[in-house]
C-alpha cells in the first residue's frame, strides 16, 4: 500500500476495537502515532552510530523547516519535530523522486528520527501532513564524498540483502504469473487461491519497491486511496473483481497483464537500488508501519480479507533485515538483540495462532481483542526496532 496515500486516521478507524493501534509507530518520543490516540510510548534508543550531520526539522500542517540545507556526505540524521496539528510523514527524496527512506505517522507534539547515508548530491526533505500530494518540500545538497565502508559484516550484509530482494521479487512473479493465468481463464477459485500467496514476496520488500516511486501506486494501491480521474491498476483491482464482482473477472484481464508487466520493470530496476545498512534497517521499521497502518487495522485486503498473509510478509521482511544485521547490533547493543528476539519471537508465535493450511484465516474471523493483541505486539516491535538505523549507521 503507498504509505502517500494513507489516510492519517488509519488506526482511529479501529479506535474501539484496538487503543494499542495509537502507539503502532512515531509518536516515538511521547505521543502516538496517529491522531485517533494518546497512547506513551517510551523514547527510542539514542543513536550510537557515527552519524556526521545532525538536522532538526520543525514541522507544522503548512511547514516543513530544516536547521540547515548544506551538509556534508555521510550518516545524517533528521530529528522531526511536529508541532502541527495532524500526523505527519518524514521523507527524503532523491533528485529523480524516488525514496531514499521516510518514518511514518508522527504525531502531533511527537518527535522522530531517520538515520541515512547520503552521498553528494541534491535531495528534498519532505513533510507530508494527511499524506496527500507531494507534500511540503526543501531543497537539501549534500557534497563531500562518503567514508569507505570499513566493516566487511556490513559489506556482506548488504550484498546478501540484494539477493533477497532479488529472489523475492522472482518469487512474486512466479506466483503471480500463476494467478494471472488463473485470472484470464475466469477460473475464480483458483485465482482467489493464489492472490495472496502471489503478494507474499513483494510485500516482504516493499520499501525497496517503494523507493522507485512510480512502481508501488501501480501495483498495490488500495480503491480507497485513488485519485479522482486516475486509472485504478494492480493486485487490489483483481481482488475486487474475484470477490465482488466475479463475473467481470475476464473482462478484467488487462489488468492483469498490466501486474505482470509492471513488476517486470521493478525487476529491471532493482539493480540499480541504492542499499546502505540504514536503508535496509529503516526499511525493516517501514514494514512494521505497513502492519500498524494498513494489516492490523483489516484495510488492506478489502475485498478478500488475507490481511494476516501480508502481516507475515512484511514480518518476514523485517526479520530478514534484523537477521542480516544481527551481528553488528550485537557487538554494538547487545540489549538491543535481546529485546528484538524476543519480540519478534512473541509476533511470529502469536500470528501462528491464525494459521490455517499453507495461509492465514480470513481477518474478518478475529475478534476485537484479538485484534488489540496483534496491536499491542506490533507496538511492543516496532518500538525497539526504530534504533536499528542509529546503531548500524557507523
Amino acid at each position: 500500500m503507498p504509505s502517500v496515500l494513507r489516510s492519517a486516521a488509519a488506526c482511529g478507524l479501529l479506535a474501539l476495537a484496538l487503543t494499542a493501534c495509537s502507539s503502532g509507530d512515531d509518536g516515538a518520543d511521547g505521543g502516538s502515532s496517529s491522531g485517533s490516540g494518546s497512547a506513551a510510548v517510551a523514547p527510542q534508543p539514542a543513536p550510537t552510530g557515527k552519524v556526521t550531520e545532525s538536522v532538526d526539522v520543525a514541522a507544522t500542517d503548512t511547514t516543513c523547516v530544516p536547521s540547515k540545507t548544506a551538509l556534508a556526505a555521510g550518516v545524517i540524521s533528521f530529528k522531526l519535530t511536529n508541532n502541527g496539528k495532524e500526523p505527519t510523514w518524514l521523507y527524503v527524496f532523491r533528485a529523480d523522486k524516488t525514496v531514499v527512506s521516510e518514518r511514518a505517522n508522527i504525531a502531533p507534539g511527537a518527535t522522530a528520527d531517520l538515520v541515512v547515508e547520503l552521498g553528494a548530491g541534491t535531495y528534498q526533505v519532505a513533510c507530508k501532513p494527511n499524506h496527500e500530494g507531494d507534500g511540503i518540500r526543501q531543497d537539501i545538497t549534500v557534497s563531500g564524498e562518503l567514508a569507505a565502508q570499513a566493516d566487511p559484516r556490513i559489506t556482506r550484509a548488504v550484498e546478501d540483502y540484494r539477493a533477497y530482494i532479488t529472489e523475492q521479487v522472482d518469487d512474486s512473479i512466479a506466483k503471480t504469473e500463476d494467478f494471472v493465468a488463473a485470472f484470464r481463464d475466469g477460473d475464480v477459485a483458483k485465482a482467489k487461491d493464489l492472490y495472496a500467496p502471489s503478494r507474499v514476496g513483494w510485500e516482504r520488500i516493499e520499501p525497496v519497491a517503494e523507493a522507485f516511486g512510480d512502481i508501488d501506486p501501480k501495483v498495490d494501491l488500495r480503491e480507497a486511496d485513488l485519485e479522482e480521474g486516475a486509472t485504478w491498476t494492480g493486485w487490489h483491482r483483481l481482488e475486487k473483481a474475484l470477490w465482488e464482482a466475479p463475473k467481470t473477472v475476464k473482462k478484467e484481464s488487462k489488468y492483469a497483464d498490466m501486474l505482470l508487466e509492471d513488476l517486470a520493470v521493478l525487476k529491471a530496476k532493482l539493480p540499480a537500488a541504492e542499499i546502505t545498512a540504514s536503508s535496509m534497517a529503516n526499511g525493516a521499521k517501514e514494514l512494521l508501519d505497513e502492519v500498524a497502518t494498513g494489516k492490523v487495522t483489516g484495510e488492506e485486503e478489502a475485498f478478500s480479507h488475507t490481511d494476516l498473509w501480508d502481516f507475515k510478509a512484511n514480518v518476514d521482511g523485517a526479520f530478514k533485515v534484523y537477521e542480516l544485521l544481527t551481528p553488528v547490533v550485537m557487538e554494538k547493543n547487545p540489549a538491543l538483540v535481546t529485546t528484538l528476539d524476543t519480540e519478534f519471537a512473541e509476533l511470529n508465535t502469536l500470528l501462528a495462532k491464525y494459521a490455517e493450511g499453507d495461509g492465514y484465516v480470513s481477518y474478518t474471523k478475529l475478534t476485537k481483542e484479538q485484534v488489540k493483541e496483534l496491536a499491542d505486539a506490533v507496538n511492543a516491535l516496532a518500538e525497539p526496532l526504530s534504533g536499528l538505523a542509529a546503531v548500524v549507521a557507523g
